[in-house]
């Protein structure tokens, strides 16, 4: 059969777009961990297929975005004595190269009461390709900062304020012309949790959802595709809720199954799967295609004691792999809620894993990645990865490399060039 040049540039075209796709937010483009194309490094450490790796200023628990060949990240600096001053600081680098392009103080604050799993720079950025949308804790109030790719600050908000016994942290949801950042929180004096969308542009609100549950959760909302029609799900304050992203408005609802979140919710094969959380673990499946509360009729399967609070799930062909703080994985069968295996995996675990050419990445707190088997239906574990730095933020992957942020370095990881 013979191509034509034009289709067979078209073709190439796609595939070049495919295999160059940058990973803009928290877990990705799709907020689920996983990743398209190949020629993805399966192991490396400190010096082998590391393409390269910079210096951090500060501490911070964020995870790196790629958009247009930069590296976003956080940090808040510290002082000559190693104690957390008040500058939180938005960093950019090259992507190819790792060079400092430029940084920004965003602002400075007071470092506010945190657990001490939690950093003064623990929310995930999120870019579109022209602006990068910054949120970060100025006592006591949320705000989200808007800078262009040259770091001008081009606005910033207060959404309201924000109060929480283990600090703050939330990653923005980008939706058409909004930026949408969950607000739940704990009680006090007239304080409201809340969800709330601003306009891109101006940063002014344009919807707001009482969150009436009134308790912290870090969950970032995820965006799904149910018949057609736009979701914005999460589950916090004692609840799994599914909203429309147009304007906040209430589709369904899952009492519980447990008082508080941190994890994100991943959507596989039609499928809502969810970990948490405290005081007691679960893990559940539900079908999102029901309205009002659905608690009793769309849970298609839950395990109590089981899963993970803080790291988020990941999901391939048909199945669920959990990693709980303790370092214990678990993996499901995603339709019938069958457990395949459940074993320890590494160290405690505070980052969430990614799905990279049909194999599961995690990374521990002591930056170790185990690389997973994902078409085994027992625990198979290619390699271990360690890069002698301990790590509290997921992998970012776009294009053959993955990014990962040390304590004290960012890596690039890429095979090295034969």
């Amino acid at each position: 059969m013979r191509i034509c040049p034009f289709a067979l540039l078209v073709i190439l075209v796609a595939t070049s777009l495919v295999q160059a796709e940058d990973w803009p937010g928290w877990r990705g483009p799709r907020r689920d961990g996983t990743t398209v194309g190949t020629g993805y490094p399966t192991s490396w450490s400190d010096t082998q297929n590391v393409k390269w790796k910079v210096a951090i200023p500060g501490v911070g628990h964020s995870s790196p975005v790629i958009s247009k060949g930069k590296v976003f990240l956080t940090t808040c600096l510290v002082d000559e004595k190693g104690v957390e001053a008040k500058k939180r600081v938005l960093l950019c680098f090259d992507r190819t190269t790792g060079k400092l392009e430029w940084e920004q103080v965003v602002v400075a604050s007071p470092p506010e009461k945190k657990h001490n799993l939690n950093s003064y720079a623990s929310s995930t950025p999120v870019c579109d390709g022209e602006f990068i949308y910054v949120p970060f804790y100025d006592a006591p109030t949320m705000r989200i900062y808007c800078y262009d790719y040259a770091g001008k600050k081009i606005w910033d908000a207060a959404p309201g304020e924000f109060y929480s016994q283990h600090g703050f942290c939330t990653s923005p949801l980008l939706f058409k012309d909004m930026v949408i950042v969950n607000g739940d929180q704990d009680p006090k004096k007239d304080g409201k949790a809340y969800i709330v969308a601003l306009d891109k542009s101006t940063g002014k609100e344009k919807w707001r959802i009482d969150r009436t549950n009134r308790l912290r959760s870090y969950c970032p909302p995820v965006l799904i595709d149910v018949d057609g029609k736009p979701q914005m799900v999460l589950t916090g304050a004692k609840c799994v809720t599914s909203y429309n992203p147009e304007d906040g408005k209430l589709n369904w609802l899952v009492n519980g199954p447990t008082e508080q979140f941190v994890s994100s919710v991943i959507y596989h094969e039609n499928v809502l799967f969810l970990t948490a959380g405290f005081p007691q673990y679960w893990v559940m499946a539900i079908d999102p295609t029901g309205t009002g509360n659905v608690t009793k009729s769309h849970v298609l399967w839950s395990k109590q004691k089981e899963g993970g609070y803080v790291p988020s799930p990941v999901a391939h062909a048909g199945k669920f792999w959990v990693v709980a703080d303790d370092g214990v994985a678990t993996c499901w069968v995603a339709k019938s809620g069958e457990m395949l295996w459940k074993e320890r995996l590494g160290a405690h675990q505070t980052g969430s894993g990614v799905v990279i050419e049909g194999n599961i990445y995690f990374t521990d707190d002591n930056g170790v990645t185990s690389v997973i088997n994902g078409k085994s239906d027992k625990l198979d574990v290619i390699a271990k990865n360690a890069m002698k730095e301990k790590c509290f933020s997921s992998p970012a992957c776009s294009d053959g490399e993955i990014f990962l942020r040390g304590d004290k370095h960012l890596f690039c990881f890429a095979k090295a060039k034969e």
